[in-house]
């Protein structure tokens, strides 16, 4: 069984909320009506990961003295990837008129925005929400959608930096994307710009499918010294055991954008720390439920970014990891 090993501990923020209201203090102000939370994740029933995610979610709105059955009743659609099951459960979901939505997925929020221009929505996770037109600044959404980023675009050049370092002989770098993912043009538009400073080949390959992504995974090792970076994505989140799979079948050094890949095998991830963000987002959801409007309360970036490696992965890739890389990485997979 691997073993997980925390390289750095970082002591959690308070919202200023949270410390100025006591718990009892806060259980009594949200008492009243029972409040209404809608969650809509586009994985199946049983995705141990986002089961995690929205887990937390729901935790830390207890923390908040938001009491399932008691203050607030949770509507939870498991949706998958597959759009006309996500228009479908999103229709009935905002049809029963909840106070608050939690939704991720570039492909999902649209589909709640076109249903409700009033009902807010809080996202924990979107690239460029100004980008893909959801809100008109991240300072001041301005309308129904708020929420949390998961990146930063300048984030990719910190990510082909570290692959180079866990890979030297790299020349080259395959960008596997989704383009019907909103955000995708701005994924590639960074990498492309990140690449060259770094002695890197940028190469493009769009996938929509398993099918694309064995297609690329099976021609790259032709290519000597390359290796692969997966922005995020919903596809390829929904298609992880078998992408990391085809990593190690075909002896591809691969980074990835979010470390739930790197948990079954993967080599390494830097990314925000997921649930930071989830927890964040109860604290929007709570701000909310509480009166304040969603188009003030700003689309907030990551404070916390993580380096995970998986050391069995790079001994088997025959990797070295250098000592101040393992030194500096904020969890090692044993």
């Amino acid at each position: 069984m691997a073993s997980y090993i925390g390289r750095r501990k970082f002591l959690a923020t308070l919202g200023g909320a949270a410390v100025a209201w006591p718990l009892a203090a806060r259980a009594q102000q949200a008492a009243g009506r029972m409040r209404r939370v809608g969650i809509v994740v586009p994985f199946p029933k049983g995705d141990a990961e986002y089961e995690l995610r929205v887990r937390t979610l729901r935790q830390e709105l207890a923390k908040l003295g938001w009491t399932e059955g008691s203050n607030i009743q949770f509507d939870e659609r498991w949706t998958t990837a597959d759009l006309s099951r996500v228009g479908a459960d999103a229709a009935s979901l905002m049809a029963s008129n909840p106070d608050v939505v939690v939704a991720t997925g570039g492909r999902v929020v649209p589909v709640l925005m076109q249903l409700s221009r009033s009902i807010p929505i809080v996202v924990p996770g979107v690239s460029d929400p100004v980008g893909v037109g959801w809100v008109q600044s991240l300072a001041r959404p301005g309308g129904n959608v708020t929420g949390f980023t998961n990146l930063e675009l300048s984030m990719f050049g910190k990510v082909l930096e570290t692959l180079k370092e866990i890979a030297p002989a790299t020349r080259r770098v395959a960008f596997i994307y989704n383009p019907d993912n909103p955000s995708a043009v701005f994924f590639k538009r960074a990498f492309e710009a990140a690449a060259p400073p770094l002695a890197i080949e940028p190469l493009v390959v769009p996938i929509h499918g398993l099918a694309d992504i064995e297609r690329s995974m099976v021609s790259l090792p032709e290519q000597q010294n390359t290796a692969v970076l997966f922005p995020p994505d919903l596809t390829t989140q929904a298609l992880r055991e078998e992408v990391v799979a085809l990593a190690a079948r075909h002896r591809l050094p691969a980074i990835y954008t979010d470390d739930m890949f790197v948990k079954i095998g993967g080599l390494a991830s830097y990314a925000p720390d997921r649930l930071e963000i989830f927890r964040r987002a109860a604290g929007y959801v709570d701000r909310i439920l509480r009166g304040e409007k969603t188009g003030d309360l700003p689309f907030q970036q990551p404070t916390k970014f993580e380096l995970v490696i998986n050391l069995k992965t790079a001994k088997t890739l025959g990797l070295t990891i250098p000592p101040n890389l393992l030194f500096t990485a904020d969890e090692v997979i044993e």
